[in-house]
């Protein structure tokens, strides 16, 4: 016996790791009642290619399942075998969710507790690093016909609980079990579908409170891992935002990678002005720092509005601040930090006698102010302390594409820039519109960083 309920152990091959774009190609189910057990395989038609990368990896191709049945033909057989179970695979979210979506599609409710083994490894082997399938089929010697084949990996699960029970005892695999299908910590007002229905791909996620205000706009790599940790039902990152109101609406929307997750992260927020977000936002006064040669030869920087000129086709800018408050600050923190005189730049008015800066009376000004240090060279001190804070010229013609691809299915999303500017995106599915170019802040740094550091599955296309 291995529980004391009815169980299925199942494990799906699928196009690829994308619940919502992927299909399932071949089904292994093992039914367990007390001491009887029967076993389920068969192929499926996903009614779309096989990636190369997934055909090495299992071994089923496009003409394996050529004339196999589609999901729609297995449905009906495979909801009934496995209604009122307890379901069981190795990272069930990937398994169940992948389930659900097919039988969703077909206007058919799967709803089922369910297991992971991999969090099940972790509780009763803790003393190991490792927890994938591989890894405890190494470990605990377990016999298998193929590798990555639906009804063979199910039937390696079925033989490490067989094992588990055997060392730590059936009353104990239980209670662990029993810790691990608790149900999440939704709040209060959240329908448990909603929970259930949350992806493990990456995304945007957005709260709303009861009068419908946003409260929260967030990103991640793993949507449904993210949006748990906000309740309590996986570990809290750390300095994550505490949300005092209710959470009455949770909203998603999946993408291709990282940087769409981002960026789309930027254009919520802007949209929603959710309370608890601060990053993000629109500056109404967005300003940077222009040097302006005055009469004595010596340089000094004034603050630019972004609503005054046009930051995009500026090359000769220092700084991004959200404030003229921001700014200053930053350059009389520069000016201390590099003996500078507050005098030429502009931090201290020149008083009727023309003496020195307050600067220099403490050591910290080399007496441009009163003539013992020349416009040159005090030029050239403050062009070399502005140089680390200098924005990035555009360096292309026209337009450019960040294009995120999905390595396993070939999906993939553009997102389009013109001198820093977000154009808008594309993907298979359409145009995704935007409204009229505008330079800011967040933005920048989001293009800039990743023009210095591609991220993996993301290329710059030139337009």
């Amino acid at each position: 016996m291995l529980f004391e309920r009815p169980c299925a152990i199942v494990d799906l091959e699928t196009t690829g790791g994308h619940i919502s774009r992927d299909r399932v190609t071949e089904v292994g189910v093992i039914l367990i009642d007390g001491e009887r057990v029967e076993r389920f395989d068969m192929l499926v038609n996903p009614g779309q290619p096989i990636p190369p990368f997934i055909e090495q990896i299992t071994g089923i191709s496009d003409a394996m399942v050529a004339d196999a049945p589609p999901f729609a033909d297995i449905a009906a057989q495979l909801l009934d075998k496995l209604r009122g179970r307890l379901l069981i695979a190795h990272n069930v979210r990937f398994d169940y969710g992948f389930l659900k979506n097919e039988f969703k599609r077909l206007n058919l409710p799967f709803r089922s507790e369910v297991l992971c083994t991999v969090k099940l490894s972790r509780l009763l082997y803790p003393q190991h690093f490792k927890h994938s399938l591989d890894s405890i089929i190494a470990r605990h010697g377990i016999v298998q016909t193929e590798r990555h084949r639906a009804l063979a990996d199910a039937d390696a699960l079925y033989q490490f609980l067989q094992q588990a029970i055997a060392e730590h005892g059936q009353q104990q695999v239980e209670a662990q079990a029993a810790l691990l299908m608790a149900e999440p910590a939704a709040p209060p007002g959240i329908d448990s579908e909603v929970v259930e229905q949350l992806p493990d791909v990456p995304g945007v996620y957005s709260f709303y409170g009861d009068d419908g205000q946003a409260l929260y706009v967030g990103r991640s790599d793993n949507l449904r891992r993210r949006v748990l940790a906000h309740f309590g039902a996986e570990p809290r990152p750390h300095k994550d935002v505490r949300i005092g109101q209710p959470i009455k609406r949770i909203e998603w929307q999946e993408t291709v990678g990282d940087f769409g997750a981002q960026l789309q992260e930027l254009q919520l927020i802007r949209a929603l002005q959710p309370l608890h977000n601060l990053r993000g936002r629109l500056s109404q006064e967005l300003c940077s720092l222009q040097l302006t040669p005055l009469d004595s030869g010596f340089l000094t920087p004034r603050i630019v509005l972004a609503s005054e000129v046009d930051f995009s086709r500026l090359d000769t800018l220092y700084g991004l601040f959200r404030s003229q408050k921001e700014a200053k600050k930053a350059l009389a923190d520069l000016c201390a930090g590099n003996g500078l005189c507050q005098t030429c730049l502009a931090l201290e008015k020149r008083g009727a006698r023309k003496g020195a800066c307050s600067a220099f009376a403490l050591g910290r000004c080399k007496g441009a102010c009163i003539g013992r240090e020349d416009a040159d060279s005090h030029n050239q001190r403050l062009q070399q302390a502005l140089s680390r804070l200098k924005l990035q010229s555009w360096p292309y013609p026209g337009a450019v594409a960040v294009r995120e691809t999905d390595p396993v299915s070939g999906q993939w999303q553009e997102h389009l820039f013109e001198r820093w500017c977000y154009l808008g995106s594309r993907s298979e599915e359409g145009a995704v519109p935007q409204g009229a170019p505008t330079f800011d802040a967040d933005t920048y740094k989001l293009l800039a960083a990743f023009l210095r550091k591609p991220l993996p599955d993301a290329e710059l296309r030139v337009l």
